[in-house]
């Protein structure tokens, strides 16, 4: 009788063990993909009719210059470094839109990591959390926003073919994290209960 109740005792022992391995990768894999995107967010000045098409010229102009701005950087730290450098670049560049366009909106950039809802692009869905970003905010920047990932360079023009055929994700995420965020509703419930026990802990 003992020995079976070991036996059971072992078993189980041997199922949480795999279980909560497994629950600790997804969250490794969850931080990973946070501390490794780069995001754009760009706030208009209103959400009038003129002031939200105002804000996707801004996000023309950034994008189409995307390589003079970053540069080809091959790593996600030199991609951030390089951002960083050019923020005045991103600024110049979104005045002489909104100049162009009749208006006088000043404009702020900054480098922020911020807490980002869920949010779902073309395919894929990246998870709630705090990510880098570059916020680009148009005069009261008290508009709906505009945002997409720059790094991987997912919303790069050009990039919208490559896109298409998952090379991108292929060539800057790991399995696991394609899976995450293309089949989100799988991970919801970890992804909840790791940040929660992250909290607790810190």
């Amino acid at each position: 009788m003992l020995k079976k109740i070991s036996w059971k005792v072992i078993g189980i022992a041997i199922v949480l063990s795999i279980i909560i391995s497994n629950f600790i990768k997804v969250g490794k894999s969850l931080d990973n993909l946070r501390n490794n995107v780069l995001r754009m967010h760009i706030l208009a000045n209103s959400d009038s009719i003129d002031d939200q098409s105002l804000k996707l010229d801004v996000r023309d102009a950034i994008l189409e210059h995307s390589e003079e701005i970053f540069g080809k950087s091959v790593s996600f730290n030199d991609f951030l470094n390089v951002s960083s450098e050019n923020l005045e670049k991103i600024k110049d560049i979104s005045e002489a839109v909104i100049s162009e366009s009749g208006y006088d909106y000043k404009v702020d950039v900054e480098e922020v990591k911020m807490f980002f809802d869920k949010r779902t692009y073309d395919d894929i869905t990246m998870p709630e959390g705090n990510y880098n970003a570059v916020r680009i905010k148009i005069g009261k920047a008290e508009g709906h926003n505009w945002w997409c990932v720059m790094y991987p360079p997912l919303c790069i023009p050009m990039a919208s073919e490559i896109t298409a055929d998952k090379t991108i994700e292929q060539e800057f995420f790991t399995g696991q994290e394609q899976d995450m965020i293309e089949n989100p509703q799988k991970y919801e419930i970890r992804f909840m209960i790791w940040d929660k026990l992250k909290d607790f802990f810190d």
